[in-house]
C-alpha cells in the first residue's frame, strides 16, 4: 500500500494541467520555476517549435503568453509575468550553469509575434551564441536525420525531463526515462550545426522575414 501511495504521488506530480497551473496567474506560473533554475548546472533544451525560453526576447515572451493570457482567462498580470520571465532569463549571464540548446530549423522560421518582434529575437540568438557557457546548434531542414524531430523537451542536471504539451506540463524523475531523454538529446545534437554555420542558418531566417 505505501508503494502504490507513492506511485500515485509522483504521477499527480508527474503530470499538471495548464489550467491549474494558470489559475493563480501567469506570473505565478513564472514565479514557480525560480529554485528550479537557480539549483541546476546543467540544462539542456531541444526545442522544435519555438525558441528556448531562457532565450526569448520580452516580444517574443509577449507573443506567446498573450495568447495563453486570452485563451486561459487568467487574471490580468501579463505584463508582470513578461517581467518576471525575463528576469529569470537572466540565469544565462549569471552563477556557475551551463546551457546546451538543440533547435530545429523550423524554430527560426516559425513567426511569433509581428516582423519586427521576430528580427528582434533571431537577433537575440546570435548574441548568445557568443557567451562561453553557451552551446547553440540548429538542425537544418537538409540534414540527412536517422533521428526525426520529437517533443520539445528540458533536461535538468539528469535530474529531472520536462516537456510541454498543449493541455499540461509533464515532469519526467524515472531514472530509466531521463536516460531515455539524454539519449535521444544526445543524437539529436549530433545532427546539429554550430558557430558560422549555424549563425549562417539564423541569418538567412532574418533576411527571410518580410
Amino acid at each position: 500500500m505505501p508503494d502504490l501511495i507513492a506511485a500515485a504521488r509522483a504521477v499527480e506530480l508527474m503530470y499538471v494541467e495548464w489550467r491549474r497551473l494558470r489559475h493563480a496567474g501567469l506570473r505565478n506560473l513564472q514565479e514557480s520555476y525560480t529554485a528550479l533554475y537557480e539549483q541546476t548546472r546543467m540544462f539542456r533544451f531541444y526545442t522544435s517549435d519555438v525558441v528556448p525560453g531562457v532565450l526569448q526576447t520580452s516580444a517574443y515572451v509577449r507573443a506567446i503568453m498573450s495568447r495563453f493570457a486570452t485563451a486561459s482567462r487568467t487574471p490580468d498580470d501579463l505584463e508582470q509575468a513578461v517581467a518576471t520571465k525575463m528576469e529569470r532569463a537572466e540565469v544565462i549571464h549569471s552563477g556557475n550553469h551551463r546551457f546546451v540548446f538543440v533547435l530545429e530549423e523550423a524554430v527560426l522560421r516559425y513567426r511569433i509575434g509581428d516582423a519586427e518582434a521576430m528580427a528582434g529575437q533571431l537577433g537575440h540568438l546570435l548574441s548568445v551564441m557568443s557567451l562561453p557557457r553557451v552551446s547553440l546548434g540548429v538542425i537544418p531542414f537538409t540534414v540527412e536525420r536517422p533521428m526525426w524531430p520529437v517533443e520539445s523537451f528540458r533536461v535538468y542536471d539528469d535530474q529531472r525531463v520536462q516537456v510541454e504539451l498543449v493541455s499540461a506540463s509533464v515532469n519526467v524523475t524515472t531514472p530509466a526515462e531521463i536516460g531515455e531523454y539524454v539519449r535521444t538529446f544526445a543524437e539529436l545534437q549530433a545532427l546539429a550545426v554550430y558557430g558560422a554555420r549555424a549563425r549562417a542558418l539564423v541569418t538567412t531566417a532574418i533576411a527571410a522575414i518580410g
